[in-house]
Protein backbone atom coordinates (compact mmCIF):
# COMPACT_ATOMS: atom_id res chain seq x y z
CA UNK A 1 0.00 0.00 0.00
CA UNK A 2 2.84 2.40 0.84
CA UNK A 3 4.56 1.66 -2.47
CA UNK A 4 1.35 2.30 -4.40
CA UNK A 5 0.84 5.65 -2.65
CA UNK A 6 4.46 6.64 -3.22
CA UNK A 7 4.28 5.84 -6.94
CA UNK A 8 0.94 7.63 -7.34
CA UNK A 9 2.15 10.80 -5.63
CA UNK A 10 5.42 10.72 -7.55
CA UNK A 11 3.57 10.47 -10.87
CA UNK A 12 1.11 13.20 -9.87
CA UNK A 13 4.08 15.36 -8.90
CA UNK A 14 5.73 14.69 -12.26
CA UNK A 15 2.53 15.71 -14.05
CA UNK A 16 2.32 18.90 -11.96
CA UNK A 17 5.95 19.63 -12.76
CA UNK A 18 5.27 19.21 -16.48
CA UNK A 19 2.32 21.60 -16.23
CA UNK A 20 4.50 24.11 -14.36
CA UNK A 21 7.17 23.85 -17.07
CA UNK A 22 4.48 24.41 -19.68
CA UNK A 23 3.29 27.54 -17.88
CA UNK A 24 6.85 28.76 -17.55
CA UNK A 25 8.05 28.06 -21.08
CA UNK A 26 4.89 27.84 -23.18
CA UNK A 27 6.22 24.76 -25.01
CA UNK A 28 3.44 22.38 -25.99
CA UNK A 29 5.34 19.14 -25.41
CA UNK A 30 5.35 19.76 -21.65
CA UNK A 31 1.57 20.06 -21.72
CA UNK A 32 1.27 16.87 -23.76
CA UNK A 33 3.55 14.92 -21.38
CA UNK A 34 1.66 16.25 -18.36
CA UNK A 35 -1.65 15.08 -19.76
CA UNK A 36 -0.23 11.66 -20.69
CA UNK A 37 1.28 11.16 -17.24
CA UNK A 38 -1.93 12.29 -15.56
CA UNK A 39 -4.06 10.00 -17.71
CA UNK A 40 -1.93 6.93 -17.08
CA UNK A 41 -1.86 7.72 -13.37
CA UNK A 42 -5.59 8.20 -12.90
CA UNK A 43 -6.69 5.12 -14.88
CA UNK A 44 -4.82 2.56 -12.70
CA UNK A 45 -5.78 4.48 -9.56
CA UNK A 46 -9.47 4.15 -10.44
CA UNK A 47 -9.00 0.43 -11.03
CA UNK A 48 -7.18 0.03 -7.73
CA UNK A 49 -9.90 1.83 -5.78
CA UNK A 50 -12.60 -0.14 -7.59
CA UNK A 51 -10.96 -3.36 -6.40
CA UNK A 52 -10.82 -1.98 -2.86
CA UNK A 53 -14.51 -1.07 -2.93
CA UNK A 54 -15.49 -4.45 -4.37
CA UNK A 55 -13.49 -6.26 -1.70
CA UNK A 56 -15.29 -4.29 1.02
CA UNK A 57 -18.73 -5.02 -0.46
CA UNK A 58 -18.22 -8.71 -1.10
Amino acid sequence: MFLFRFVMFALLGAAALCFAFYLGTGRKHFLRWGIVILKWTVIPALGFFAVLVLSRVG
